[in-house]
């Protein structure tokens, strides 16, 4: 497809108010109240933000540009099931809150990594925050990328500039406004991502003379199909793979990740971080939601000729914003305001990652090994989010000579969360997993995710059918291939969505088989207690641990007074 210039004044202005808008908070928050001037400040927010920024933020973090292109597309050619995903959302809200939750915030620690050296040791801690900083750098690499050539190669809008410009002003307000500066800037940018989204479906309906014309031709051409209930873990998406699959991924982000973690500490009580993350389901669900139907407004309106097929666009994630080029630049801005929002949750995703890695630079490697002066930290944990935030930007400008790499840091984020949301869940619900069982189950779960997830030659994954007839040139659509899926290696067949509770359940398992034979000592019998910390587990089990605890030191007293 030629490249044409497709933006007006109005468009320009609007992205780059978005920009500077980002900018300029970062600014504000670096020169009032304390001034970033501590740790405690630049890391947490002092621990004293109010609910709805952060409820709004942990949803900004999680939903990448990726997400957004990747979603719209998945309903136009796959249909709406994947919308029965905000189920497990509301499933594991409780789930993440009353049970994982608490434990953090009564630890107050500035790395979530931290709770395992208390829970096992030293080694389990390093392995477990070295995973997540090379999935989160590779990761926001291509959060960096992935959309700048979406839209360059749409909207003719230069990959470079987008990438150099998202980068730059992401780094130089994350660094210099803190948590604080991260979590306002998360609010305006989900505004534009909900105002890109809700643009879509709005434009959409009344091109089609109506909302309810996106549901009846969806309904009309199988789009909306929510009859698969099967168990095979082949099934791409069926209700099992999506809820189950979705709550492992949401409890793996949302219960134990540290860029969550670290957002839910940022206010005063524990009740509070509670309602932080009640807020944010509905929140995701709703973008969630609206982005699914996007993807079907879509296909209402190229129903008689898919873009894809008829060559106008060469992948499935440039779909919509072909379609905001091709159908809505009559209406001066909202091409502009599309392209923030995409920008905005690239933005999000970053800028949470910037001050999420610095903290874990700063807590779990340089703290450890070298003798910091305290007055310096700060200013080493800024150095630390302004260089990972230059390293994101290196990251995309060398993508197109990675290639493969950064491709498959989507696939790496999936597989690396089961395995370590499996290792905090055997922390916080056993006393008896020990370090080198937990160890030997995070590194195998990994090897084995990572080869259900790169492993080849894989089949094909089919569309649901499309139509070229009322396309202005000839095209015929390529004839559809039968394979037989059976003659593909088991384990390469199974659905993407089975990956994380899979690296899950391998680690429960494997790490507790090893913990029971081979046994080791734990760290409070290391430093000379008969019985663990209730602080260190989950609500459930502390409470019975404090029982028993009571109960010991009662008979301790007793045996004394004889």
């Amino acid at each position: 497809m030629a490249k044409e210039v497709v933006f007006g004044v109005w468009d320009y202005i609007i992205m780059s108010a978005t920009m500077i808008a980002s900018v300029l908070i970062g600014l504000y928050f670096k020169f009032s109240g304390g001034k970033q001037k501590t740790n405690e400040e630049y890391l947490l927010a002092d621990r004293n933000m109010s609910i709805f920024p952060v409820a709004v933020s942990l949803m900004a973090s999680f939903m990448s540009a990726i997400t957004l292109l990747g979603v719209s597309a998945e309903t136009y050619y796959y249909g709406m099931i994947f919308v029965v995903i905000n189920i497990s959302y509301g499933i594991a809200t409780p789930i993440a809150s009353y049970l994982y939750l608490p434990v953090f915030f009564g630890l107050q620690k500035t790395s979530t990594y931290e709770y395992l050296e208390l829970r096992f040791g030293p080694h389990i801690r390093l392995l477990a925050s070295l995973t997540y900083t090379l999935q989160m750098v590779l990761y926001n690499g291509i959060v960096l990328y992935a959309p700048a050539i979406v839209l360059e190669s749409v909207t003719g809008l230069d990959r470079l500039i987008s990438i150099f410009v998202v980068g730059l002003a992401c780094t130089f307000y994350s660094t210099l406004g803190g948590m604080k500066a991260v979590l306002f800037t998360d609010l305006l940018q989900s505004f534009l991502m909900f105002g890109a989204v809700f643009s879509v479906v709005v434009f959409a309906s009344v091109q089609l003379g109506g909302f309810d014309k996106i549901f009846i031709v969806a309904f009309e051409r199988g789009r909306l199909d929510f009859s698969n209930v099967s168990v095979d873990p082949t099934e791409r998406h069926t209700w099992w793979s999506i809820i189950i699959g979705g709550l492992t991924t949401y409890l793996s982000l949302y219960a134990v990740n540290h860029t969550q973690v670290q957002r839910l500490l940022t206010v005063s009580t524990l009740s509070r971080s509670q309602q932080c993350l009640w807020w944010s389901w509905p929140v995701l669900s709703v973008l969630s939601v609206v982005t699914c139907i996007s993807g079907l407004a879509i296909y209402a309106v190229y129903k008689d000729c898919d873009p894809l097929a008829a060559g106008s666009i060469t992948a499935t994630d440039q779909l919509m914003p072909y379609y905001v080029v091709d159908a809505m630049r009559v209406a001066p801005g909202l091409a502009g305001l599309f392209v923030a929002g995409i920008f905005s949750a690239s933005l999000s995703t970053i800028s949470a990652s910037c001050n999420a890695l610095a903290a874990v630079t700063l807590t779990d490697y340089v703290s450890r090994w070298i003798k910091v002066n305290p007055s310096y930290i700060p200013w080493l944990t800024k150095l630390a989010a302004c260089a990972y935030g230059l390293v994101f930007l290196a990251l995309a400008f060398l993508a197109e000579y990675l290639g493969g790499v950064l491709q498959a840091a989507l696939t790496i984020f999936g597989a690396v969360g089961g395995p370590l949301f499996g290792v905090f869940t055997l922390g916080m619900f056993t006393t008896y997993a020990n370090e080198m069982g937990v160890s030997v189950a995070l590194l195998s779960g990994m090897a084995m995710t990572l080869w259900m997830s790169f492993g080849g030659p894989r089949p094909s994954i089919p569309k649901l059918p499309v139509s070229v007839e009322e396309c202005a040139r000839n095209v015929t659509l390529p004839a559809a291939s039968v394979t037989n899926n059976s003659e593909y290696f088991y384990l390469y067949r199974v659905s993407y969505m089975w990956t994380c509770p899979f690296g899950c359940v391998w680690v429960l398992i494997v790490g507790t088989i090893i913990s029971m034979v081979w046994r080791q000592q734990q760290p409070w019998q290391k430093a000379g207690r008969s019985h663990p910390d209730p602080a260190l587990f989950t609500p459930p089990l502390a409470r019975i641990l404090r029982k028993r605890n009571q109960k010991n030191s009662v008979q301790m007293d007793t045996g004394i007074a004889y």
